[in-house]
């Protein structure tokens, strides 16, 4: 049987030429229990489309386990890995995220006090607000009459020894009610975003590099990012641009010799540019918090070096370059008209391709407003593939 394939509603902010291919609501099947055909239509179904979503399931974290695994069985450990913090409490994902018990791979996410959950007896959970993380912040004002900002654009990585997560699923249980808020970029451009309370925002990693003038195309197929270790320990004192994308240049990266016992071999050095293995697409996917280095190639042989940003190649290791640059890059890619903010509601599915998008947590929660989600994806077992020689070709 052919699964059912329906758009995503877009918010009127949109521009739908953009979304002519992203997202699509799964119906007729059961996301707990899929047969194999059933999983072979979904496998092709996520890397052709980049975020699906089921309505109204009843999922046990055994069950969002499996389906996840399902997309690379050889995975098995929670993307950053089963302690997340690097066994310190400098990490700044230790706040976010609680292990269900039985099963670790499951982390429960969200924002209040919630009791008797999944063998924890009680758990305390923060929802990621800017005022955390971002150098400036929303007034108590504006905050008060609901604007806010992106926490963070990611991918849901280590970025430390362990290869990123092909598949993000989140299932929402408990879901408050509240009034839309209103995104302020505050980077000079006056843009601005009307969001459902607590969103989830995605940019596609594809438009993010489909929409890049020819110079910045040719930079990017050539590149490569170098990771600084342990990202999330080094970046915990640093904080983020208003756009959440990227980090403000201050100094106030932990020193690696400050960081916990890390191994050469173990930093990621990563494509700029990831190959979606269904359609061949090519996907810009960094996380611009955690970049500290670009690997430039030199322009292949007989191409044009005119307008070409590096022709001989580079190994940029100036921070602020390499932040500026990738600033440039991906900025573009989450103006309004080109982000997709989920309207959650209870009991809620949605995969994510953690390979072809970059999400990212948006706005503030009241203590009283109870928000409960389940999130696995897991490291993967391979590396993602970077652009052929025939797509460096094409592009540089």
């Amino acid at each position: 049987m052919a699964i059912e394939l329906t758009p995503l509603p877009l918010p009127a902010s949109a521009d739908p030429s953009k979304f002519s291919d992203f997202g699509r609501e799964v119906k007729g099947i059961n996301p707990g229990s899929l047969s194999e055909d059933d999983f072979a239509q979904l496998r092709d179904a996520l890397y052709k489309h980049d975020a699906l979503l089921f309505r109204d399931v009843t999922l046990t974290p055994e069950q969002q386990y499996a389906l996840t695994k399902a997309f690379d069985p050889e995975s098995e450990s929670y993307g950053h890995g089963n302690n997340k913090t690097q066994s310190t409490k400098k990490s700044i994902l230790h706040p976010d995220l609680k292990t269900i018990p039985r099963v670790p791979q499951v982390q429960l996410i969200g924002n209040g006090t919630v009791t008797n959950h999944e063998g924890l007896a009680s758990a305390a959970l923060k929802h990621p607000s800017h005022t955390f993380f971002h150098k400036t912040h929303v007034s108590e004002e504006d905050s008060a009459a609901g604007i806010t900002r992106f926490y963070r654009w990611h991918i849901d990585a280590a970025l430390y020894e362990l290869r990123p997560p092909r598949v993000t699923t989140l299932y929402g249980i408990t879901v408050p009610n509240g009034a839309s808020q209103t995104v302020r970029y505050d980077d000079g451009t006056g843009d601005e975003l009307s969001v459902p309370l607590g969103t989830t925002a995605f940019v596609s990693g594809h438009t993010m590099f489909e929409i890049l003038p020819p110079g910045l195309k040719s930079l990017a197929v050539r590149s490569k990012v170098r990771y600084a270790p342990h990202p999330y320990v080094w970046m915990g004192a640093a904080h983020a641009m208003p756009t959440g994308l990227g980090i403000e240049n201050e100094g106030l990266e932990l020193p690696l010799d400050e960081l916990p016992s890390w191994e050469a071999s173990k930093v990621m050095t990563l494509p700029v540019l990831w190959k979606n293995p269904v359609t061949g697409n090519l996907h810009f996917q960094v996380h611009p918090c955690g970049a500290a280095e670009l690997l430039v190639d030199p322009l292949p042989t007989g191409a044009t070096h005119e307008g070409a940003l590096y022709p001989d190649g580079a190994h940029i290791k100036d921070l602020k370059e390499v932040r500026e640059l990738l600033y440039k890059m991906q900025r573009p890619a989450i103006a309004p008209e080109l982000v997709y903010p989920h309207d959650w509601k209870e009991r809620d599915l949605v995969l994510f391709h953690n390979r072809g998008v970059l999400h990212t947590v948006v706005g503030a929660f009241k203590p009283d407003q109870v928000r409960a989600f389940h999130q696995c994806n897991l490291a993967a077992s391979d590396s993602p593939a970077g652009p052929t020689d025939e797509d460096v070709k094409k592009y540089a």
